[in-house]
């Protein structure tokens, strides 16, 4: 398989075949693994704040280069899921054995451990990509959205950070800050963009709130601006997006899209069929189980009915284009998706 250029490897959608069959021609070109599912906050978005969804873990050396020595060319890695990454004693370690195999490193972090000692480790492994989910622009905002008053610790972390790149003259990682949008915070975006400029970030990412319609803390309806922006809303993604050419700050959403159009809906009556992910990138917890991708565990509840295989007991290549794999892919181009997927491109960019 031709290696994926880095650039390619940064977006969501790696290159794949056109024919999008239940085998899979190709090997994935991407993998995301959950580090750990150990968090140190309880934000009101996510599920694991709510719910169990494995015994708390964070993956083994051994599951780790298990999985990244069967894929020999891979291009992107992934190292979140719906932990935090920076509590894990051997996150350093890990992106530097995914480094010298020339693999795109990125990761999320809440910035909360983005602590003066853990800076020049984190530049000196080669981490190309560093995401800081803020998802506020004031303490209080903070406090409401992720659950423990943090906020002026993350910015003097990621201020810091951001400085001492400077310092040395470090390129990488490329910091961004991301805000999940949501109708309590969207009119801060503007504000966020001002914060992301006087902290030195130059890129800030709008991002989509994923749930799964338990209405559990602020994974709701009522906050989801999915295709029901006011006037007032689109006015300030419009008015951060003219602050960000102002100011130097580059504006944008998660899956691969501009801020305005990740939040429509569009003409596609079945959005989740134009999904590449199960033909390009495998998803693997920190237990070793293969889910459909990053945004499986927050559209539907519980593990069970979307796993797709096991690293602790099979091969990637049984997994890849096994039973549970050949039959989601199916499902998946179908007019009955699977569970994880029928609100994809709904509450989701694609």
């Amino acid at each position: 398989m031709a290696q994926t250029s880095p650039l390619t490897a940064r977006r969501y959608f790696e290159a794949v075949g056109s024919e999008r069959a239940p085998v899979a021609v190709e090997p994935p070109v991407c993998v995301y693994l959950e580090v750990t599912n150990r968090c140190n906050l309880l934000c009101e978005t996510c599920p694991r704040t709510f719910e169990t969804l494995e015994p708390p873990a964070d993956m083994s050396w051994a599951l780790f280069t298990k999985i990244v020595d069967q894929l020999p060319g891979l291009a992107r890695a992934v190292l979140h899921g719906v932990g935090e990454p920076m509590m894990v004693k051997d996150l350093p370690r890990m992106i530097r054995y995914l480094k010298a195999r020339g693999v795109y490193v990125l990761f999320n972090t809440n910035g909360t451990l983005l602590a003066p000692r853990k800076r020049r480790e984190l530049i000196d492994s080669g981490l190309d990509e560093l995401r800081v989910s803020l998802d506020a622009a004031n303490p209080d905002s903070f406090l409401q959205v992720r659950g423990r008053n943090f906020f002026d610790r993350i910015l003097r972390n990621v201020g810091e950070f951001v400085a001492l790149q400077k310092e040395i003259g470090a390129a990488a990682p490329r910091v961004s800050l991301w805000l999940t949008g949501l109708k309590e915070t969207i009119a801060q975006l503007p504000d966020f963009v001002r914060l992301a400029a006087r902290l030195g970030v130059g890129e800030v990412y709008l991002q989509r709130l994923v749930f799964d319609g338990l209405e559990r803390g602020l994974a709701r309806d009522a906050s989801s601006l999915f295709d029901k922006t006011r006037t007032d809303e689109d006015a300030a993604i419009a008015a951060a997006q003219a602050l960000g050419d102002e100011l130097g700050v580059a504006l944008d959403a998660s899956g691969a899209t501009e801020p305005g159009l990740s939040l429509k809906r569009g003409d596609d009556k079945a959005p989740w069929s134009a999904c590449l992910r199960p033909w390009s990138l495998m998803y693997f917890t920190a237990h070793g189980r293969a889910l459909p991708c990053c945004i499986a565990p927050f559209s539907a509840r519980g593990y069970d009915s979307y796993t797709l295989g096991d690293a602790t007991q099979e091969t990637l290549r049984e997994i890849w284009n096994g039973r549970a794999y050949r039959e989601f892919r199916a499902a998946l181009v179908s007019d009955a998706p699977p569970a994880p997927c029928r609100n994809c491109g709904l509450r989701w960019s694609l």
